[in-house]
């Protein structure tokens, strides 16, 4: 698992201490060390609690322990509801980079074209 730096520094930068945000996760100071630290999983829900106490938007302190996390926004109250936690394979992000490549080389011999008209 991975350290949750965006936690403990919006978490310092409110100056909240650990034993605050553990009361609201009702948890003893030691299991929220733990989560922060990354040796134990922050649950969704917890996340969503640690978000509302630090007046944040989940996205601003959410650090998957792997994977991707998608968070959509309800735009009605402004919550931010995690929805998954998924890991993408590698050789889809390969592909999916390959394609973004052949994009921009697509666009520079667009632009390059239309330079061209304008020149004439």
């Amino acid at each position: 698992m991975i350290k949750k730096n965006k936690l403990i520094e919006t978490r310092n930068q409110r100056g909240y201490s650990q034993d605050y945000l553990a009361g609201a996760l009702d948890i003893d100071v030691s299991s929220y060390s733990r989560k922060e630290t990354g040796k134990i999983k922050i649950f969704d829900n917890e996340w969503q609690i640690l978000a509302e106490k630090l007046d944040v938007p989940i996205e601003d302190i959410y650090e998957p322990d792997e994977g991707m996390i998608f968070v959509f926004n309800d735009q009605s109250t402004g919550n931010g509801n995690i929805v998954t936690n998924y890991t993408i394979p590698q050789s889809i992000l390969d592909a999916q980079k390959k394609y973004i490549e052949k994009l921009e080389e697509e666009n520079r011999n667009l632009k390059e074209i239309i330079r061209s008209f304008n020149t004439k």
